[in-house]
């Protein structure tokens, strides 16, 4: 018995204990996370996110009143707090866009937005490129938040040209804003439509990963009621109600309370539960995984194109001055491959300017 236990002893390396070392690191560490707020003001997004994260992020705002908004136009606001729960710290940044359709013309309202997300992808790409790295700080947006109003038969014109300008650089869930003013037949009349317009406009919003077969029937539970739940038709409020002894977050009405965290009266609780529990680590591995590597991809492009025509050039500068140079079959063929990729730059340029023209006449008519 004893030789059996010594032996066992023996066999075992210590590896098996890297979970707990990547656990110690990371909440040693902390985490990151930003979030995106795109939505018309008056759609109660302030008190989502204070509902959400347990906080008062919107103390001093100012609300403008009707001539500001004649000329408004979008803005974007950083509001940065740390969270620690359970020793695990938290340094979550929302965005803001204050301004995002409140204007009378709303052609600039997702210019602003996806600008915002590429300087972010831009900076990051830049301090990755650079010597220090250690103390890189991971400022892309990571989710979307993206309001509908309720009294909306479908999704907008307004809507799907934000959503179709921004669903490959950021993770995007549809939020129906202010769901207590329709019934629940309402409910999932708009969220099958609006499921329907992201379909026929092809444009892709986050998609929940599959479950792995080896988790336990609860969860997988769970993740089919939050995959059934999106579009999330939400509920929230900044104001604690008693019912029956027990404080809620809630909205007070002639005929009754709406419990926020109710399920049969609201996706709030699966909302958080995704967005904060089960998924948050998900939205920020589709962020570096995907959309951040489609942004690198083309920087890398970019560049190698830039170098590859400067060396063509440097070496056409030194034939056209030195009348004594012998052609090899290698620097033939360098040429002729600069010029056929000069040719085919040309080529991409006049088709980005056919689709530039294309899209203003599209954003002409949208905006109308």
């Amino acid at each position: 018995m004893t030789n059996e236990r010594d032996r066992g002893e023996r066999d075992y390396i210590g590896f098996a204990t890297l979970p707990e070392q990547v656990h110690r690191k990371s909440v040693k560490r902390g985490f990151d996370f930003t979030l995106m707020v795109v939505g018309e003001s008056g759609l109660g997004k302030s008190t989502l996110i204070n509902s959400l994260f347990l906080g008062d992020l919107y103390k001093n705002r100012k609300i403008s009143d009707v001539q500001d908004r004649i000329e408004k136009t979008t803005t974007i606001e950083k509001k940065t707090m740390e969270i620690e729960e359970r020793g695990v710290k938290l340094r979550l940044t929302i965005v803001d866009t204050p301004g995002f359709g409140d204007a009378i013309n709303c052609e600039d309202s997702w210019r602003v937005c996806s600008a915002y997300v590429d300087e972010q992808f831009r900076q990051y790409f830049t301090d990755e490129s650079g010597l220090n790295r250690r103390h890189m700080q991971d400022n892309r947006v990571h989710c979307c938040l993206y309001f509908v109003p309720p009294w909306a038969h479908s999704l907008r014109q307004v809507d799907l040209e934000m959503m179709r300008r921004l669903h490959r650089k950021v993770n995007i869930v549809v939020v129906i804003a202010k769901a207590d003013s329709l019934t629940a037949a309402e409910v999932k009349r708009l969220k099958t439509r609006i499921l329907n317009d992201l379909d026929e406009y092809q444009i892709q919003v986050y998609q929940f990963p599959e479950c792995d077969s080896d988790e336990d029937e609860e969860f997988k539970q769970q993740d089919r009621e939050l995959k059934a739940a999106a579009p999330f038709a939400v509920v929230a409020s900044d104001t604690v109600l008693e019912i029956g002894g027990k404080r809620v977050r809630g909205r007070q009405y002639p005929w009754g309370i709406v419990d926020v965290e109710n399920p049969r009266h609201s996706d709030f609780t699966k909302l958080r539960t995704m967005l904060i529990s089960t998924h948050m680590q998900d939205l920020k591995d589709v962020t570096q995984d995907v959309h951040y590597e489609n942004f690198r991809a083309q920087c890398i492009s970019q560049i190698s194109q830039h170098a590859m025509r400067e060396r063509g050039k440097l070496k056409r500068d030194s034939m056209g001055n030195n009348t004594d140079v012998v052609f090899t079959d290698t620097d033939r063929l360098l040429l002729q491959k600069d010029e056929e990729i000069r040719r085919m730059q040309d080529m991409l340029t006049q088709m980005q300017q056919k689709l530039k023209a294309s899209d203003k006449k599209h954003d002409s008519i949208i905006d109308v």
